[in-house]
């Protein structure tokens, strides 16, 4: 299975995730999710972290919950939960308030909010417990070559010091010594935090001995025409994005971005002359992998179209206070995403080389 299939799926899923606020919608798919990443991951560390990303969402849930209560919302409400002690503010300070009336359509409009923000970190936490980010680098352009490498080493800090702290509690539990609470919290860490510059400064001198940012010599001429295409293809990305998201732009804002899309990837190959290197065992993209890319952007365009047709429903209001209710076709859609635990299962279960 293809690592860009697995990241293509689950990022797919983080952008259905903000064509709604349905909480039912945005519960399914994490329900979805879960289960594939049950279904299909490996024994690695950055598999086990993909319960680190669940509490995460959790915590935004919460403080976004936090934020609702202590400053307000501007959502009116006329269900009075609870009345807290307002503090006066000065005049500059005009919108913000601390305190005061916390009204039942403010506590749910935040309970919305915060979950489809869960649901994007959880989504994040699946790409990366299913295909480890080191996997991806084999497939990058040699022109983001050393972007790919900062990117990989980013996203495998949170799996080590997942291992790191699990690995650390651990031992003072042996020892008989307290783990949680903030004594814990700090005990434990300090030496997370020296454990993970001890491995960055150990990883910069072995990828320095290696070889890792040295490049080929290029003509003048390559150098100026690769930078001419990028830097033209991705200016006219954004006019063709600009014009597709306008009504005036709608009979160019398609030509414009397809020309810059086939600028912009010119120039990466352009520019790929000067980072060569070889790929053992290369990744190859196999029809279970179309399939599940695929499954993850269809349900992205499927949410995407719902949004467009029925926005009621994929967006139900909190004034009035009514219960939201689940729309078919979007939820079937959503259900699309379970293609990979049934067309590839098991293909991700075996433990991987470290």
């Amino acid at each position: 299975m293809h690592a860009g299939a697995w990241w293509v799926w689950a990022l797919a899923l983080g952008v259905g995730a903000t064509r709604t606020s349905n909480p039912l919608l945005l519960g399914l798919l994490l329900a979805v999710s879960a289960y594939v990443v049950v279904t299909c991951r490996a024994n690695t560390p950055s598999a086990r972290s993909y319960a680190a990303f669940v509490r995460l969402g959790l915590a935004v849930l919460v403080i976004r919950l936090f934020f609702a209560v202590v400053l307000g919302s501007p959502i009116p409400g006329s269900h009075v939960l609870l009345t807290l002690p307002e503090v006066p503010l000065p005049h500059w300070a005009q919108g913000i308030r601390l305190g005061g009336r916390v009204t039942a359509e403010a506590l749910l409009f935040a309970l919305y909010d915060g979950l489809k923000l869960a649901t994007l970190l959880v989504c994040v936490g699946a790409a990366n417990a299913l295909a480890a980010p080191a996997r991806l680098l084999k497939s990058l352009p040699g022109a983001l070559y050393e972007m790919g490498v900062a990117v990989v080493v980013a996203l495998t800090f949170a799996p080590h010091l997942v291992a790191d702290g699990r690995r650390l509690r651990a031992a003072r539990r042996l020892r008989g010594r307290p783990d949680r609470g903030l004594r814990g919290l700090v005990h434990v860490g300090l030496p997370v935090l020296e454990g993970a510059l001890e491995r960055s400064v150990a990883l910069a001198a072995a990828m320095d001995a290696r070889g890792y940012g040295r490049t080929a010599e290029v003509t003048p001429a390559v150098r100026r025409t690769t930078a001419a295409l990028t830097l033209g293809g991705l200016l006219g990305v954004c006019a063709g994005t600009y014009g597709l998201l306008t009504a005036a732009g709608g009979t160019y804002g398609l030509p414009v971005l397809l020309a810059g899309l086939a600028a912009a990837l010119a120039g990466l190959r352009l520019g790929g002359r000067r980072s060569p290197r070889t790929r053992y065992r290369p990744d190859a993209w196999n029809p279970r992998s179309c399939l599940v890319a695929g499954s993850g952007v269809a349900v992205a365009a499927l949410l995407s179209l719902a949004a467009s047709r029925d926005p009621d429903a994929l967006h139900p209001g909190v004034v009035p206070l009514v219960a939201p209710a689940l729309p078919l076709w979007p939820a079937a859609a959503v259900l699309l995403a379970l293609a990979p635990a049934f067309a590839a299962p098991g293909t991700t279960a075996r433990k991987e080389p470290s």
